[in-house]
């Protein structure tokens, strides 16, 4: 990651822990001590902070310094393909639950019903149990 990409990270995380806490500019320049112009400049990307400063960032978000430069903060390039990927796979999890789910409710049913049981998670129904459910 090059230092363009650093100073982004750092203007993006910046502005987003700001933001979590519902400060103004103004706000995080009185409780670090620094001018509310240097502090947009640096979300802005303009200014490379003092390591002071950065001090007095990260006590301000009571975080350590190197959070204010971690790249997984800042906007990832893709980020929408990513989530695509994430959703699909998250519903085929969700879907396999539900499936898992259903079966062991059939199962409760049937053995209430005094049924067999389920082999290797297929749910089979008897004769006299299909015909209750098609009534």
């Amino acid at each position: 990651m090059g230092g363009a990409a650093v100073r982004a990270a750092l203007a993006q995380n910046i502005k987003l822990y700001r933001n979590r806490r519902n400060w103004s500019q103004a706000d995080l320049a009185e409780r670090t001590g620094l001018s509310v112009v240097y502090v947009s400049d640096i979300e802005r990307g303009n200014k490379w902070p003092y390591l002071d400063s950065m001090v007095k960032l990260a006590d301000a978000f009571d975080i350590e310094v190197y959070e204010l430069l971690k790249p997984e903060n800042a906007p990832v390039p893709g980020a929408e393909q990513i989530l695509a990927a994430f959703s699909a796979e998250a519903a085929a999890i969700v879907k396999k639950n539900l499936e898992t789910a259903e079966k062991q409710i059939l199962q409760a049913f049937i053995n209430l019903r005094g049924g067999k049981a389920v082999d290797s998670g297929n749910v089979s129904f008897s004769t006299a149990q299909k015909q209750d459910r098609l009534e």
